[in-house]
């Protein structure tokens, strides 16, 4: 066993940690933050020295690393800072169906834009009448005319959304067969295909820079070309896919928790109470203590989760594990930082606050917290 990175692996780190500590402006981020607004720029800097792309195939632009490598980067983003680190590590989100299922042709259309940074994408699964973690069953509708699919629904919740240059959609193309997620299919949709409408949501809790929005399919016209894998397998392709995903968030909310334990240590070193650091006050410096721990603890079991998938061992339980761990971590550290820093703690410019709204997400997109513990139930049953 060897609990080190790689000089590879330190080295993306360290470049990652350097373009964050230029661009990442604490002023910017609070700006972005009020105004909802995607930080492009950022974005397409990202993109271009490679961060956006880890795991892309270098034959489309990527540069051919694993899940360690993307988590090391999206970790660091995330600890500089919530909000930006999350918008940008998910700017090529969805693309991943592309790289796993899609056709040599989707591969040579949307991979290599995606890499460059001028492509932005999405994955549509949740529905406003249907849980989020629930994508057995779908509303919205793929029904074929001749060599036509037309698809029909309303998605809601999705990343990216109103920036998307194309949407990855989980549809139901056959109502009839039971279970009915035996009869779901993924299709690839271009933003500008006519009957595709989308609506940013305004006024989240946290995340505000990684918009959000609702995605309207009125009679969205599609071919079998744009069919992403096999036709009415797109739901073991999704498990598939959030099985990876997962992991990521599980990086997210490491390198959140991170952060903000690193705002509140330093804070608790230079703030004097009763003569001395609060640092040297058991119940906050025990508390610091107790919070590097488990987030050291989450960052491990988060790679173990990353290790396992880049070795082709994918386990869903330990996937299950990390992100609903390391989400548990960052909701807790960064709650525990607003308090050590006291009323400043919640005042913005302070930055914790932004990093615990930013932190709750993490437990629940890519499947709540709940689901995760009833996923890691299912399979220590299979187990024992």
């Amino acid at each position: 066993m060897n609990f080190e990175l790689t000089e590879e692996q330190l080295s993306i780190k360290n470049a990652v940690k350097e373009f964050c500590k230029k661009e990442f402006q604490p002023e910017l981020a609070l700006e972005l933050d009020k105004k909802e607004e995607f930080p492009l720029k950022l974005y397409k800097k990202a993109a271009k020295l490679g961060f956006t792309s880890l795991f892309f195939p270098q034959e489309y632009g990527g540069q051919g690393f694993g899940l360690i490598e993307t988590c090391l980067a999206i970790e660091e983003m995330c600890r500089s800072d919530s909000s930006l680190g999350v918008a940008i590590s998910v700017g090529p989100f969805g693309s991943e169906f592309i790289v796993e299922f899609g056709t040599k042709a989707q591969k040579e259309k949307y991979l290599p834009s995606i890499c460059k940074g001028d492509y932005i994408s999405a994955a549509a699964f949740t529905e406003p009448n249907v849980s989020g973690s629930d994508i057995t069953r779908m509303e919205t509708t793929a029904t074929k005319y001749g060599d036509e699919w037309w698809i029909n629904g309303t998605k809601t919740f999705i990343s990216n959304a109103p920036i998307a240059d194309f949407v990855v959609v989980l549809t139901q193309t056959d109502t009839k067969v039971r279970p009915t997620y035996r009869g779901e299919t993924l299709f690839v949709v271009d933003k500008d295909t006519p009957g595709l409408e989308t609506t940013k949501l305004h006024n989240k809790m946290g995340i505000r820079c990684s918009v959000t929005g609702e995605i309207h399919f009125d009679n969205v016209k599609v071919t079998d070309l744009q069919i992403v894998g096999e036709l009415n397998r797109g739901f073991y392709h999704s498990m598939e896919f959030f099985d990876k995903t997962r992991v990521g968030v599980a990086a997210q909310a490491v390198g959140m928790a991170q952060g903000a334990w690193e705002i509140a240590f330093k804070y608790s070193k230079e703030r004097e109470a009763f003569g001395q650091p609060i640092l040297q006050h058991e119940l906050i410096g025990c508390g610091l203590a107790e919070a590097i721990t488990k987030i050291e603890a989450a960052r491990w079991l988060t790679y173990r989760a990353a290790w396992l998938i880049d070795e082709g061992k994918m386990d869903p339980m330990i996937t299950a594990m990390a992100k609903q761990y390391a989400s548990k971590v960052a909701v807790e550290t960064t709650d525990f930082a607003i308090q050590t820093l006291g009323a400043y703690g919640y005042l913005a410019e302070y930055r914790v606050e932004k990093f615990h709204r930013d932190a709750k997400i993490t437990e629940i997109y890519e499947g709540t917290s709940e689901i995760q513990k009833l996923t890691v139930l299912k399979y220590l049953l299979r187990k024992f």
